[in-house]
Order: C-alpha cells, then sequence, then structure tokens
C-alpha cells in the first residue's frame, strides 16, 4: 500500500482532535473562569533510507535521506491568560485579580477553582454554585496565616451588611451590639506551574505532579492577587481566533482528504494496468 495514504490517515485524526479542542472552546465562551486550549502538533518517526556520511578526500558529505510517516497530536495546552471581569453586584461573587485559586472541599478531596461565585447555606457555610465547601485561612500559633478548615459563621443571621475586601477578610455587622466583627477569611492557592493542573470538569482543577504542591496564602499576599467583591472572570476564549483556527482546521482536514483520495486513484491506476 502507499505510504502516503497512512500519513494522511494520522493528519485526518490529529485535526480531529483540533476541531474537537476548538469545539469546546467555542462552546464555552461564555462559562465564567474558563481557559481556553489550544492544540500543537508533532511529526512522527521516520523511516532512514540513506544514512548521512561525512566527507572524504574523494567525496563530499551527504546528508540523511528519511521518509516521514505522518502527523500526531503533540500536546493539548491550556492558555491561562487573564480574561476580564463581568460586574454581577453580588457581595459573594470574587474576582482573583492575578494569580491564584480558590480552595474547595466537595468530599473527595482538595480542589481548586478560580469562578468564586459563592454563597452561604441555612447552616452558615461558604459554599460554592455546587454546594462545595470553601477553605478559609487561620493564624498559626506564630501568627502567620495557613489553610484552615472551611468556611463556617456561627449565627449567620445575626450579622448583616456582610462584605469581602481584597484581602479576603469577610466582615459583617453584628445586630447585637452593632459592631462590624471579622467572621473569616477566604484561603488562596498558587502553583509554581498552574499549566499542569487536571482539568476535572465543573471549573474545577485538582493538583498535579508537574503542576508542584499548592502555596496556601492569602489573596494580595505573596504570589495571590486581590480580590474584587460583585465581578466574577469571564471566558478567555477569542473567538476571531477560534474561528480563524477553524479555518486552518478544516483546510487541513480537506488536504489530507484529497491525499487519500489521491493515493486512491494511483491505486486504481496500478491496479488497472492488470488490465
Amino acid at each position: 500500500m502507499i505510504k502516503s495514504m497512512f500519513s494522511a490517515v494520522t493528519g485526518l485524526k490529529s485535526h480531529q482532535t483540533m476541531m474537537d479542542v476548538i469545539g469546546n472552546n467555542i462552546a464555552n465562551v461564555n462559562t465564567a473562569g474558563f481557559t481556553a486550549s489550544r492544540v500543537l502538533f508533532k511529526d512522527m518517526y521516520y523511516q532512514t533510507l540513506s544514512a548521512a556520511s561525512e566527507a572524504t578526500d574523494d567525496l563530499g558529505g551527504t546528508n540523511p535521506m528519511q521518509l516521514g510517516y505522518g502527523v500526531a497530536v503533540g500536546s493539548i495546552q491550556v492558555t491561562n491568560s487573564r480574561s476580564g471581569y463581568q460586574q454581577t453586584a453580588r457581595t459573594l461573587d470574587l474576582y482573583i485579580a492575578g494569580d491564584g485559586y480558590f480552595v474547595i472541599a466537595d468530599g473527595n478531596g482538595t480542589k481548586f477553582t478560580r469562578v468564586g461565585a459563592f454563597d452561604f447555606d441555612a447552616e452558615g457555610n461558604l459554599v460554592d454554585a455546587n454546594g462545595n465547601f470553601v477553605y478559609g485561612l487561620k493564624k498559626n500559633a506564630a501568627g502567620k496565616w495557613v489553610l484552615g478548615d472551611p468556611i463556617k459563621v456561627d449565627d449567620l443571621e445575626d450579622y448583616v451588611d456582610i462584605t469581602i475586601d481584597q484581602a479576603g477578610v469577610i466582615k459583617g455587622k453584628d445586630i447585637n451590639d452593632g459592631q462590624i466583627k471579622e467572621l473569616g477569611r477566604v484561603a488562596m492557592a498558587v502553583f509554581n506551574n498552574p499549566a499542569g493542573l487536571s482539568q476535572e470538569g465543573g471549573l474545577y482543577l485538582t493538583e498535579t505532579e508537574n503542576s508542584g504542591a499548592p502555596v496556601y496564602t492569602g489573596a494580595g499576599d505573596g504570589l495571590a492577587g486581590p480580590l474584587l467583591s460583585g465581578a466574577l472572570e469571564m471566558s478567555n476564549v477569542d473567538l476571531s481566533k477560534e474561528f480563524t483556527d477553524m479555518i486552518v482546521a478544516q483546510r487541513g482536514f480537506q488536504a489530507n482528504s484529497r491525499v487519500i483520495t489521491t493515493s486512491d486513484q494511483i491505486l486504481e491506476e496500478l491496479i488497472n494496468l492488470k488490465r
């Protein structure tokens, strides 16, 4: 069989994967906190028809002669560029103006997210849109902020005018004495390699060996950005880029299809030689 046909098949598969990624990006163009992905291709292995040779007194050197066997998906990378925010006017909606992730407990372990769509449940627990607990910070014996338990405000009905400042500190006015009191502080996590986090769906991310261990801190401290209350992070999908990439993927798919068609015609001509 003609090798070009098999090479073109790898091209079809790779461009189909590219279209799958583009389709997912476009589908999430209005998903808060969504980060788009991109596909990078790589050439596959080669058959060496003639090895390189060095120059001699009688003959110059020659370059290797190799035949490629197609293309494969080299990587699917998350583009962690930051987009803007959309105003929501909800005090408990939080936008991270910089690096960092909120720390979430969903019953199966610790997860991380950029989407701060929070609320208090009937028991005073701070939860996200899926009802999962939001971790807070506490001070250790040395007076440093460390990861604490999920945030819970006892007697939540005793507080009004609840706010969250840039440092993630939750404050409320006590209706009993009229004093402003601190009710907790939202925890943040930063990673050496955020692109190494594993996407788990629901806009949750989990730690991997290549992301590095999370470093827990407060908003505005260290590498974590400050928080903006009343806003949510927008999707970073660039529709103009996605549509351009879609055209590129479509043309690549069509070109590889044409290679298969042409290879089939060549085979047909070879078969017709027998007639």
